[in-house]
């Protein structure tokens, strides 16, 4: 019993250390972004300057983070669509936001605003309103679920 105790102990350290490997974090240069995601930026923050930009090639998927010089934080999947746009203080841009879900925030949420939209798997989003709820949406754009 022991043994196999220690054996599985020890498995698992090697598996997490052969993850942290394939782990590799640096920062790029804003010219070494997919297209797509230098463009994102351009049409949607006119007048912004990327502070830093970062790829992330996790274990069979890479993604990459930017930083806006006014704190904005982006993410892209690898071929650079955005996955994740965080305004901190200020407003999302409105068209990146499915209209089912603005209609909903406007009706239920009058008077706030959306500053971070994360578009989930399956077509699913998580929003943060400026008064710190966390909302979640399925793909119909339905409110699933609400966090303070």
């Amino acid at each position: 019993m022991k043994k196999s105790s220690i054996f599985f102990a020890a498995l698992i350290c090697m598996m997490m250390n052969a993850v942290s490997v394939f782990a590799n974090e640096r920062v790029i240069s804003a010219e070494q972004l997919p297209a797509a995601a230098k463009t994102f930026v351009k049409k949607n923050f006119p007048g912004l300057v990327i502070s830093y930009a970062k790829i992330d090639n996790e274990f069979m998927k890479t993604r990459y983070e930017v930083r806006l010089n006014n704190g904005t934080k982006l993410k892209f999947d690898k071929n650079g669509n955005w996955e994740k746009v965080n305004c901190k203080h200020s407003a999302v841009p409105a068209h990146l936001v499915p209209s089912t879900i603005a209609n909903q925030v406007k009706r239920s949420y009058n008077g706030t605003f959306i500053t971070k939209i994360d578009k989930g798997r399956y077509g699913n989003y998580e929003v943060e309103l400026s008064n710190k709820l966390d909302l979640r949406f399925n793909k119909n754009g339905q409110l699933t679920r609400v966090d303070d």
